[in-house]
């Protein structure tokens, strides 16, 4: 019988990576792979898209609490929600996989690609990669852009869905009590939640937010 190819395939020298995570849930089959096979992750949490700030800080808790229970480095990147929204700005009613998202991508992956060669690493990758939500094809073209931009990086360009860490993901957030989010995090994805779902991420909206 033919062996089947592992889908993840990682550099030969990648024995230390940052890690762009988007939460706690997509991050840890990831990082167990990752650290059963030799690679040490650095976690870059840099999210300026999550709406509202409530939702971003409980997701930030949680991904720096899966971090420090492995001992693993945590980095909090800036949160700059309005600058994101500038960024943005004309592309409110695209849809999930839209130019939206594209641009969003962008904009994290450089951040990532940047803070990867200020700590010394070469390799960098993202946990975005691991949503069904997302276009892996989006994904890459975001990544390689940041590196292309970043000299002395390169994109570790892996679609995360693969070799049964979807699986492994629902059993670690299980496991480790995860918070699991309603929608991609932005407000503009907020739409796809049901009316219930909906009206309670708008009751932790700041009044001046509504």
């Amino acid at each position: 019988m033919k062996k089947k190819k592992n889908p993840i395939i990682a550099p030969d020298d990648a024995h230390e990576v940052l890690l762009h995570a988007c939460c706690a849930p997509c991050s840890s089959a990831i990082v167990e792979w990752m650290m059963a096979n030799g690679i040490r992750p650095t976690i870059f949490y840099f999210n300026p898209n999550i709406y509202p700030l409530e939702e971003y800080q409980r997701r930030k808790e949680e991904s720096k609490r899966h971090a420090e229970s492995l001992g693993l480095t945590w980095i909090d990147g800036d949160y700059d929600h309005q600058e994101w929204l500038q960024s943005v700005c004309g592309l409110e009613n695209e849809p999930e996989r839209g130019r939206r998202c594209r641009r969003c991508f962008a904009i994290r992956l450089r951040a990532a690609a940047i803070e990867a060669r200020k700590l010394g690493l070469k390799y960098f990758t993202t946990t975005l990669a691991s949503s069904r939500w997302k276009s892996i094809e989006q994904i890459t073209e975001a990544g390689e852009e940041a590196q292309n931009a970043v000299p002395g990086t390169i994109f570790w360009a892996q679609n995360w869905r693969k070799g049964g860490l979807s699986d492994r993901r629902n059993q670690l957030l299980h496991e480790y009590g995860f918070y699991n989010q309603k929608y991609c995090g932005c407000e503009f994805s907020m739409p796809r939640l049901q009316p219930e779902e909906q009206e309670k991420c708008e009751e932790c909206m700041p009044t001046d937010e509504k």
